[in-house]
């Protein structure tokens, strides 16, 4: 007989979005995005960080003050987006834990993403959010809060044979 307690397709592309997350390096806000095609292959992952060659111990963290992170940070959606390497997004979904601001909605619908999955909309009534949602609901991108089964996933390194 099969296990009937495994994830579903949802749960798995969100799960690796909060893993991608976890390599952010960014003290206050980790977010994490996975792109899917319409088989369920996973496309390309990101997180929110320095570019390339910009050191993340050289650029400023903070959120407010003289010099602060939001000139320097890439999202994690357009760091999925760019991962892609040009590879086909039309028609895929993008998981991602924290919906997408503005300037991660116009990539979104430049790419031919069709979905939206997210978990957070924390900044849901703010100018930027609500922009984004405009131009997603314009573009026929659709948007779904996720709603999962469970509260966490845990992860056990532990090998086989040391159990």
């Amino acid at each position: 007989m099969k296990r009937t307690d495994y994830i579903n397709w949802d749960e798995y592309f969100m799960g690796i979005a909060m893993l991608a997350a976890r390599r952010s390096k960014d003290p206050n806000t980790q977010v994490g995005a996975c792109i899917v095609s319409p088989d369920n292959i996973i496309i390309s992952t990101g997180y929110n960080g320095m570019p390339k060659g910009c050191s993340d111990d050289e650029y400023p963290w903070e959120r407010e003050g003289q010099e602060t992170k939001y000139p320097y940070v890439v999202h994690a959606e357009l760091n999925a987006i760019l991962n892609a390497n040009g590879r086909d997004l039309k028609g895929s979904r993008l998981f991602v834990a924290l919906f997408p601001c503005n300037e991660c909605a116009k990539a979104i619908i430049q790419s031919g993403v069709k979905e939206v999955v997210y978990l957070s909309d924390k900044y849901a009534n703010t100018p930027t959010t609500l922009a984004s949602k405009r131009m997603l609901h314009s573009a026929g991108v659709k948007c779904t809060q996720m709603k999962p089964s469970m509260a966490s996933i845990t992860l056990d390194f532990i090998p086989e044979e040391d159990k």
